[in-house]
């Protein structure tokens, strides 16, 4: 089957030059190209793909650099692994040597050597990721689908390879799962049956790779659903047996959505995941996954929190004491609380901090006091902190207001000392 005509249809112009200019250099090497994996599945079923992939029977580093030099693109090469990442416009075009694996065990990283096209697809996870279209000028065009990846896409089935798959790398679970639902497909039979016999695997696979997995699902446009089927599976708890993926999810995550920047959204995610967690599950789970420092800081952030969040569930709390509670407290923490709390009067004292209050500055500074006469150092910080105490709650508007604070605070103006606020 030749798909010339659809290839021309689905790569925008740009695309469709920087593709051509691979077929005629590869050819004038020697070498034979090929697109292959997502972009040839989401071109059969009509989706956008602005990353392309391209397998070279040959060495792919010698075409980047010199596809590099004609196109004058930005060039980063791997020559270890013999890859290469082009960057034009607002799409990468990653150029491969082909190559096979085999794995010493188990969830082992594979051993890779160089081979052909056909071995490079039989590597690959699923059917429907495993076809490749040529772009050597003999054939241009046509597709090479060896393990009928065309028919499953047509009978909207996730299939693998070969019954080891799973067993040889585990992570193909939660990128089966992943698929499965972006696509609105289904496990094929037998698939379903090995994935939901090999679930054990995800003891092998390291934290760094499952948690690299969680977050590609985690960047899907509904990710609660990926989640909520891993979690009727038993795959979510094989990961963390506190896990869950339930209604509960789905709802703070449509809410999420809604309140927060796309970028943000996969850590944001994340801290809503572990909301249910006690704080040695939680710890159990940072180990597991081998969370970096800064996201582990947002996941015990937020579990401090929500056990002192009936601090702001009093009827009458200052916007001071919002402001000095939450301060110390990552963002996402603070977020995450806001989204995910019970209470009405805690998720409005939340917003308040995230919308208004963590941005409120005094309009005095240390310069500004100590030309009126503060010294630099405790003095000077507990005046400050005073200020902005003030400032937060209203009582001072103007600079002219926060000066005749400030002097009222000085040794020679008061009688007894204003302490700085303190929350409990």
């Amino acid at each position: 089957m030749n798909v010339v005509s659809q290839v021309e249809r689905y790569l925008h112009q740009q695309m469709l030059e920087l593709v051509g200019d691979i077929s005629r250099k590869a050819n004038q090497l020697g070498q034979k190209a090929y697109l292959v994996g997502g972009v040839v599945r989401d071109l059969l079923l009509g989706y956008s793909n602005l990353d392309l992939d391209v397998v070279i029977e040959g060495d792919a580093v010698k075409l980047a650099q010199q596809i590099a030099e004609i196109r004058q693109l930005r060039l980063v090469i791997h020559p270890r692994f013999g890859t290469a990442k082009l960057s034009y416009g607002n799409f990468t075009l990653d150029i491969a040597t082909a190559r096979c694996e085999t794995y010493s065990k188990p969830g082992a990283l594979p051993t890779v050597i160089y081979g052909t096209l056909g071995d490079d697809l039989f590597r690959r996870d699923f059917s429907i990721n495993a076809m490749a279209i040529s772009l050597v000028p003999s054939n241009y065009g046509e597709l090479i689908d060896p393990f009928q990846g065309r028919n499953d896409i047509e009978r909207r089935y996730i299939r693998i390879l070969h019954p080891g798959s799973f067993g040889d790398d585990a992570t193909r679970i939660l990128r089966a799962i992943r698929y499965e639902q972006r696509l609105g497909f289904e496990l094929e039979l037998q698939t379903s049956q090995i994935l939901k016999q090999d679930i054990p695997m995800l003891d092998t696979i390291s934290g760094d790779r499952i948690r690299h997995e969680l977050e590609l699902i985690l960047k899907e446009k509904y990710p609660e659903c990926a989640l909520g089927r891993l979690g009727e599976l038993g795959a979510l708890q094989k990961i963390n047996a506190a896990l869950r993926g339930n209604g509960w999810i789905a709802e703070k995550f449509s809410k999420a959505r809604l309140l927060s920047k796309s970028g943000q959204l996969p850590s944001l995610y994340l801290c809503l995941f572990i909301y249910s967690l006690s704080q040695m599950e939680n710890e159990q789970l940072i180990h597991r996954l081998n969370v970096p420092t800064k996201l582990a800081r947002a996941f015990r952030d937020t579990l401090q929190l929500k056990s002192r969040l009936h601090l702001l569930c009093k009827i009458s709390v200052k916007h001071s004491e919002i402001y000095y509670l939450l301060c110390e407290y990552d963002p996402l923490a603070v977020q995450a609380n806001a989204i995910a709390s019970e209470s009405s009067s805690a998720r409005s004292n939340l917003e308040l901090f995230l919308t208004k209050l963590r941005h409120v500055k005094t309009l005095l500074n240390g310069d500004s006091l100590k030309k009126l006469g503060f010294s630099a150092g405790l003095e000077l910080g507990e005046t400050l902190q005073i200020l902005h105490k003030a400032r937060l709650d209203g009582e001072v508007k103007t600079v002219a207001e926060e000066e005749k604070l400030a002097l009222s605070m000085k040794p020679q103006h008061k009688s007894k000392k204003r302490k700085a606020p303190k929350v409990n």
